[in-house]
């Protein structure tokens, strides 16, 4: 990885660049596609998935018989991990859950919010060299808990026109209603216009790589809500000299196999100790299956020195990291400082592949710096918010003159003529 000792702030955009694409450079590619979906449906998917996915399929909808099939595939141990990693999950979206807010602003006068499920949810769940089935427990579980009447997944089949069983098991465990065959750009289109087969859908969830990235934020372009834009994964370590070397590098590596355009950063005050991560990077890496992925990911990433905690911070939180672990002696100095971070892991003993998995929070986190402003998800992103009122005689006759006034003010004579008119009846 690369060493940057004690960096100016004037050098710190360029440090901290990510190594993605624009959207401006993917942009074409994704109109394309969506208007080829838009106009074809089921065929221009099929043609994509030959193209992209390298299989000519003539059914895109999983079969039940090929769900059951999943089942014996998958070894009981596995099972119960899925299982505990399922019940922690459930156990930290139930807790989310909130009661109607109710309140009475003025005599007569009363407001109230209620929280309704989204009807129709797509999840979005990358296959190929590692399939994500753990993301179905991060979507498909707080989608059920919500309410959620339809939740579509969409992956792209293997070269046989298969899907993974593990994802396949987890969909069904999880209470997913129709899976489909379909991945990248070609399953955004799809449910964000609807084919013969898919369903359009209201939101869609779930990680990608760029390309899947960018089709999410044009799909806002058709009435159509995503999670976030949650592009390839990324990972922060702040560590000093209390920190196990061995640890931090193998959290680093856990996200550099994620892909080629991942980025892991470490953070430090302690030359010697960036040293030491160095070389246990060094070591770890050549054990690991996907060595070639996590190297071209470690050349986007970088070791860095810092003079102070202080500094340290200033930089995390302009990074805005999607994963944040902190391995410190001042580790509460960090957790209470920290503004930007999708999800934060503390001690030497939270690798960031337990909230990953099994820990129960959820991993489909902000990447790309959009930590400052958005959130993981969670289980009001699975819902939405809808106000109530209901005013009495009295009330109208508290707050009427307030609102004829500023009606007034604004120019909005059937505004006030709505007020006015009910006041006078009740003279």
């Amino acid at each position: 990885m690369n060493k940057i000792l004690n960096p100016t702030k004037a050098d710190w955009p360029e440090i901290l660049k990510r190594p993605t694409q624009t959207v401006a450079d993917i942009e074409q590619t994704v109109n394309q596609i969506f208007d080829e979906i838009k106009a074809k449906g089921n065929a221009a998917v099929a043609k994509y998935t030959e193209l992209f996915d390298g299989i000519k399929l003539d059914e895109l909808r999983v079969s039940p018989t090929e769900v059951q099939k999943a089942e014996k595939e998958i070894s009981e141990e596995l099972k119960t991990a899925i299982k505990l990693a399922k019940s922690n999950i459930e156990k930290f979206h139930s807790a989310q859950k909130t009661e109607r807010v109710s309140v009475e602003t003025t005599n007569g006068v009363s407001c109230w919010q209620e929280k309704k499920a989204i009807q129709k949810v797509g999840l979005y769940i990358p296959g190929g060299t590692a399939p994500l089935f753990s993301s179905i427990l991060m979507l498909a579980i707080p989608a059920n808990l919500a309410g959620c009447e339809e939740i579509v997944l969409c992956t792209p089949p293997d070269k046989e026109g298969n899907v993974n069983p593990a994802i396949l098991y987890a969909a069904e465990l999880c209470g997913v209603t129709q899976i489909f065959k379909i991945g990248g750009i070609q399953a955004i289109g799809a449910m964000t216009f609807g084919t013969e087969d898919v369903p359009q859908v209201y939101k869609i969830f779930g990680p990608g790589n760029q390309f899947v990235t960018v089709a999410k934020q044009l799909a806002t372009k058709y009435q159509v809500a995503i999670d976030m834009p949650a592009g390839p994964s990324e990972l922060l370590v702040f560590a000093d000299d209390s920190a196990n070397p061995a640890y931090v590098a193998s959290d680093l590596l856990s996200q550099a196999e994620h892909g080629a355009d991942s980025q892991v950063i470490m953070v430090s005050t302690s030359e010697k100790f960036i040293d030491k991560v160095s070389e246990e990077i060094e070591a770890q890496v050549k054990e690991l299956p996907r060595k070639e992925i996590a190297d071209k990911a470690i050349e986007n990433s970088r070791l860095i020195l810092v003079s102070s905690n202080d500094e340290a911070l200033e930089m995390i939180n302009e990074y805005a990291p999607e994963h944040f672990i902190i391995c410190s002696e001042n580790e509460d100095f960090f957790v209470d400082r920290i503004r930007n971070a999708g999800s934060v892991f503390i001690g030497n003993y939270t690798p960031e592949s337990a909230g990953d998995y099994a820990s129960g929070t959820n991993h489909t986190l902000p990447t790309n710096g959009y930590a400052r402003q958005y959130s993981g998800v969670n289980l009001d992103s699975f819902m939405k918010t809808i106000t109530f009122q209901k005013i009495s005689e009295e009330g109208i006759k508290e707050i009427g003159s307030s609102i004829e006034l500023m009606a007034e003010a604004e120019g909005l004579q059937a505004h006030k003529n709505a007020v006015s008119l009910r006041l006078k009846d009740l003279k």
